[in-house]
């Protein structure tokens, strides 16, 4: 085989492995322990929507009112300690659990990152307007960050270097909770509330817009010198406009917060992790670069 088509093969080979399911998870947790607060209105039961011949194979959930934390964690030997809660985007209406969850939890299952899928409330409950986030979502990313931090020793996590993950909805789901975090949404429920829901990095993928006017969950707006340090990635003929990294980046460079920036020529919207002819499809390799040059992914000490 001539070198070209050997290296090609493998980068397929690779990429297809990256990409692969991580498998169950090692356990499921719901994240709160009776009804979740802020309920409006009857949405029916959840369920994944069928899909029309063509479409891309996405697993798309909607109707969730429970919700969960899927935690994948990595091998032992190669456990570094870290952990980050991955949040799949759908403009809020659904969940693309498995293209931008539980595949990106394989992927952090390979450099030894716990990945743990955050099922938040999708889709927008009676009385949200149509131009904004509904609020449940971040009441669970909130609830979810504190949760995590009080498993932190029984999971063997670094309670310091625990991430936030989210692509298009997901992505302003992230952004959100990484600078709304010095002011929970809902009332303390138990100990756990007691720590901390601030991310301690975030990774934001082609996200949602960040900045409409009159909007307070504005994550632009409320960048501040205690925001958490951002990797950033999005495709510049992205129709969700890439203009939402770019002012991100630039407010938290004058913030003065560590951040890094990747627009790619090409790759369109929701491309996830799956390998394409797209540069795109990179952006993991640069975000790993970006942990381990930030020391996020130093090992954790051998116990």
């Amino acid at each position: 085989m001539r070198p070209y088509l050997m290296l090609s093969a493998m980068f397929i080979w690779l990429a297809s492995a990256m990409t692969a399911s991580a498998g169950e998870p090692t356990l499921t947790l719901d994240v709160w322990p009776d009804k979740a607060p802020g309920e409006t209105g009857s949405i029916g039961p959840e369920k994944v929507i069928d899909q029309k011949p063509g479409d891309k194979p996405v697993k798309l959930l909607t109707n969730v009112t429970q919700p969960t934390l899927s935690v994948f964690r990595p091998a032992r030997d190669k456990d570094t300690g870290v952990a980050v809660v991955i949040c799949p985007g759908g403009g809020y209406n659904i969940l693309a659990f498995d293209l931008e969850g539980e595949e990106v939890a394989a992927w952090l299952h390979s450099i030894g990152v716990t990945g743990i899928v955050l099922k938040y409330r999708v889709p927008r409950r009676e009385g949200t307007p149509r131009d904004r986030p509904p609020v449940q979502a971040l009441l669970d990313a909130q609830r979810a960050f504190s949760l995590v931090r009080s498993k932190a020793g029984e999971w063997g996590i670094d309670p310091k270097r625990i991430g936030i993950l989210g692509f298009s909805a997901g992505g302003h789901l992230s952004a959100w909770a990484a600078t709304h975090f010095d002011e929970r949404a809902y009332t303390p429920i138990d100990d756990a509330d007691r720590l901390s829901c601030r991310p301690d990095f975030a990774v934001l993928v082609y996200p949602g817009s960040m900045d409409r006017k009159g909007d307070t969950s504005s994550p632009i707006a409320h960048v501040s010198s205690t925001t958490p340090p951002m990797f950033l990635a999005q495709a510049g003929d992205d129709p969700v406009d890439c203009r939402n990294s770019v002012e991100m980046f630039l407010a938290l460079k004058n913030a003065k917060v560590p951040a890094e920036l990747h627009i790619y020529s090409s790759g369109g919207h929701g491309f996830g992790l799956r390998p394409s002819a797209h540069p795109c499809c990179t952006w993991t390799h640069r975000c790993e670069e970006w942990l381990r040059d930030r020391q996020i992914l130093t090992p954790a000490p051998s116990k």
